[in-house]
């Protein structure tokens, strides 16, 4: 079986990246855009970084500010509304992937109007045009979702996420600038840098990996593991390591999918609007114990790019146990809990019931019964 990998049309990667954007508009003929960003990155004058540039060359935009951590149902219905309304051509999205998960979905009911009906998009599908194109700029070094065909909305009715795969949703240009990381704080730093972690640990041992992904992912880790603990103390360099560290993971998992873990972390977000980095982080010990026995001998690349020393020396047994102590140490040393004070034990059937309906679910490489991730679930509490 042939195996697919999508990447970006172009990307720009370093300081001061944003400063390609008006050429690439340019270049393109695109006329006004919308800029999806949410309220508090304007307000802290972040998106003002990009708007600027598109003053200065005189590009027309319209502003769409209704943009949630966990994105709904009604923020996408709601940005299609405006967009329809502003005549934009193309979508800037400036954020994390609240930001770039609401501009995704946008941009292709705008051009698929017959999936007007946001749930529509749930699950691996391939609608008929590409979207409205998307320039990307992350805000956030974790999510990676100006690389991926992969996006994420909360069914708040029906209490419940569901993730879209679509090869026609990626951004068709990335700038992934750290000058537009550095307002970061220091707990969404952790738990957005744990997040890109938890996307190279998962997607280094999904069921889909092959060559070509693994060499990402076992960069992405290694240069996560060697830098999120100095971007979360605002180390320059430390950030833009880390900027770069995500997307590389993220070119990884968009083409081969992740597992477990971010099949249990969506479904406690979407009961309890628990950060998505934060539940990814609080489960990555969790899953990654869950998955051992399944990973042959991918436990020891981890521990040996993680900077555990002597891992040829060691058994099996060892060097797994020695790459999810080295995760724990890395977790406990930029601040992750391994609690999650937001669930409640009568949740927990429920809880099991939904991660596995996951889109993220089937890729794990170790199946399980719902029994098993109750008692996954139980440890959070």
């Amino acid at each position: 079986m042939a195996n697919r990998f999508m990447l970006n049309e172009t990307s720009y990667h370093g300081h001061g990246a944003i400063g390609s954007i008006v050429s690439e508009v340019e270049m393109r003929g695109f006329k006004k855009a919308l800029v999806c960003s949410d309220a508090s990155l304007v307000k802290f004058g972040v998106t003002k970084k990009v708007t600027d540039l598109l003053d200065q060359a005189k590009i027309a935009y319209e502003l769409y500010t209704d943009i949630k951590p966990n994105p709904t149902i009604e923020n996408v219905r709601h940005g299609v509304e405006v967009c329809k309304e502003s005549g934009a051509d193309f979508i800037i999205a400036i954020g994390g992937g609240s930001s770039m998960d609401t501009a995704k979905a946008i941009g292709i009911i705008i051009t698929n109007p017959e999936h007007e009906d946001v749930r529509s998009l749930e699950g691996a599908i391939v609608t008929k045009k590409p979207c409205l194109p998307i320039f990307a700029i992350p805000t956030t070094a974790g999510t990676a979702a100006e690389v991926t065909i992969n996006y994420v909305i909360t069914d708040v009715e029906k209490k419940r996420k569901f993730v879209c795969v679509d090869p026609h949703d990626m951004p068709v240009v990335a700038f992934v600038d750290p000058d537009m990381m550095a307002s970061m704080p220091k707990s969404l730093t952790a738990f957005t840098g744990m997040d890109a972690l938890t996307h190279a640990i998962e997607g280094y041992i999904t069921r889909g990996a092959w060559e070509m992904s693994d060499m990402f992912h076992i960069k992405a880790i290694e240069i996560i593991a060697n830098n999120l603990r100095a971007a979360v103390n605002n180390d320059p360099k430390g950030r833009e390591e880390m900027a770069l560290g995500q997307y590389i993971a993220g070119m990884g998992f968009s083409n081969v999918g992740l597992g477990i873990d971010h099949a249990m972390a969506h479904t406690l977000s979407a009961y309890y609007d628990v950060p998505h980095g934060k539940a990814c982080a609080m489960l990555l010990p969790i899953a990654m114990e869950f998955n051992a026995p399944v990973s042959g001998e991918k436990y020891r690349e981890i521990a040996r790019v993680m900077g555990v020393k002597g891992v040829d020396t060691m058994s099996q047994e060892e060097y797994r146990k020695a790459a999810i102590d080295a995760v724990k140490q890395l977790s406990v040393d930029v601040g992750i809990p391994t609690r999650c004070e937001e669930m409640r034990r009568e949740d927990l059937d429920s809880l099991a019931s939904d991660a596995l309906k996951d889109a993220c679910y089937p890729g794990n490489p170790r199946e399980a019964d719902h029994a098993q991730v109750k008692a996954l679930f139980e440890k959070l509490l």
